[in-house]
């Protein structure tokens, strides 16, 4: 069977299970939009926006481990670090803010999207 699909663009199968109701809203939705169900589930999942819900002590413990870094990055002031210090500082300043009160962090499948390099081709 593997020999079959081979050649083709698409040769990844994916499944999971559903209970009746579920499938029949399913199928409601494929209906309405009037796409072929494979490109349906595509569409669907990689044009979604992805919520992460962190529970309560892993965010802690995360906010407190990149405070301690940012604390230790104010104290190092060399010049041949410096630009990459500002990175960190300023990556670190959003994580902080995006982890304060709200643990739930809320991004695009296409955030996740990879370049591949000219040294990696």
């Amino acid at each position: 069977m593997s020999g079959l699909d081979k050649d083709r663009k698409r040769n990844q199968t994916v499944c999971f299970r559903m209970t009746p109701e579920e499938r029949r809203e399913l199928e409601a939705r494929i209906k309405v939009s009037g796409l072929p169900k494979g490109k349906y589930f595509i569409q669907s999942v990689l044009h979604q926006e992805v919520k992460i819900a962190v529970g309560k002590y892993q965010s802690d413990r995360l906010s407190l481990e990149i405070r301690r870094l940012w604390e230790r990055l104010d104290h190092l002031e060399t010049e041949d670090l410096y630009e990459v210090l500002a990175d960190c500082r300023a990556l670190m300043q959003q994580v902080i803010e995006i982890t304060g009160n709200d643990c739930s962090v809320t991004w695009k499948a296409s955030d996740f999207k990879t370049e591949i390099l000219e040294d990696e081709k």
